[in-house]
């Protein structure tokens, strides 16, 4: 950034001096630190109140001076791999999808390429591992037949013994993600493929977001599925009225950051966030995005949300299967019934001499031998 821009941005006919400053500061303060001061500047940016709103003013606004040092610097945040300049880094993400996204609709490419920037090199530092080898991911698929925080075997019910379960008994299924290839511009092949992982990195981080990075991930929710649809008079956005192409990925990876935010404070933009979700969803006939969002809806019907309680420990809330004690209609054996008609009769024969004992002692023969 030349001399001449940041005096612009001094000048007393600039509309937020404070705000310019600020961001100014934001943008060349991290270059003169030492790498041993990394750390504790990392640390010292959540303290710095004032500072993220101006940042999210400055992304809001496509055509600002300030928007290139800024994507420049939270670029340069990322790559210096220290989690918590990461993360203040990530925290914007739904903000610049929101504005890539719109700009792409406008057709108007030539104000968005500092973010395009930014969010490629994002994607292109996430998709290597430290030596530069391309990253596989996996995900092992929980088997129903052991338990975990969602479910117990014994309430979904007995699965019959037979030979191909007993084979696959204990196995468990692997699925894997990668390797990614490097992408240097977006296209409309690749756009929401790269936007898609970005999102799983943010949900990745979902736990450290601030409250303001959540609103702003339902806000972009809710935009990207009712834009150019009937539900946008409903909602009254007056914002764009392009149909923006979504994917059925792209739509889990925000039911997911949607379900957290739900959880965690935001009950009523989450809840229209889903809402708008499903929507978009239903009009596309997206089977993974209804499938993962009604069962979200469902899980949270009915229940006790935190809706005021922003700042305090953050968690997930899921319904959990009580566990209760049944006998399995397949497990019965012949061992089995020999006991149960051994426990029967004899709690019958128990009866019966209980009875015969009692005439016995109130009749007039045992009186008088007594």
């Amino acid at each position: 950034m030349s001399y001449s821009q940041i005096s612009h941005c001094h000048s007393p006919h600039h509309r937020d001096i404070g705000a310019d400053r600020r961001c100014l500061c934001f943008c060349f303060h991290q270059h003169t630190l030492p790498d041993s001061a990394v750390s504790n500047y990392a640390a010292s940016l959540k303290d710095k109140g004032s500072l993220v709103p101006a940042l999210y003013k400055v992304i809001r606004e496509n055509y600002s001076d300030l928007l290139e040092p800024v994507c420049h610097q939270l670029f340069e945040f990322y790559r210096s791999g220290e989690p918590q300049l990461q993360r203040f880094t990530l925290q914007f993400l739904p903000e610049l999808l929101w504005s890539l996204l719109s700009v792409s609709a406008a057709r108007d490419p030539h104000t968005s390429g500092c973010i395009e920037a930014l969010l490629l090199g994002i994607y292109n530092l996430e998709i290597v591992d430290k030596d530069g080898q391309s990253k596989v991911l996996s995900f092992t698929v929980p088997s129903l037949s052991k338990p975990s925080v969602y479910h117990e075997p014994s309430a979904i019910g007995s699965i019959a013994l037979t030979e191909g379960a007993l084979a696959n008994h204990g196995l468990s299924r692997v699925v894997y993600s990668g390797p990614h290839l490097q992408r240097e511009t977006f296209t409309a092949q690749n756009r929401f493929e790269v936007l898609t992982f970005l999102l799983l990195c943010y949900n990745a981080a979902l736990s450290y977001m601030t409250s303001t990075s959540l609103q702003s991930l339902c806000q972009l929710s809710s935009r990207v599925c009712i834009c150019g649809y009937p539900r946008q008079q409903m909602r009254r956005y007056k914002g764009i009225s392009t149909r923006l192409t979504v994917t059925s990925e792209f739509l889990v990876q925000l039911i997911t950051g949607i379900h957290y935010a739900l959880c965690n404070g935001e009950v009523e933009l989450g809840s229209k966030a889903l809402d708008d979700v499903l929507y978009r969803a239903q009009l596309e006939l997206l089977p993974e995005a209804l499938l993962v969002g009604n069962a979200i809806k469902s899980s949270l019907h009915g229940a006790a949300l935190k809706s005021n309680n922003k700042e305090g420990a953050r968690s997930i809330q899921v319904e959990i299967t009580p566990t209760s004690s049944r006998i399995s209609r397949n497990a019965v054996t012949s061992l089995s019934i020999r006991g149960h008609r051994w426990k029967r009769h004899g709690k019958a024969h128990t009866q019966e001499l209980s009875e015969t004992q009692r005439h016995s002692c109130g009749s007039p023969s045992a009186s008088h031998i007594s």
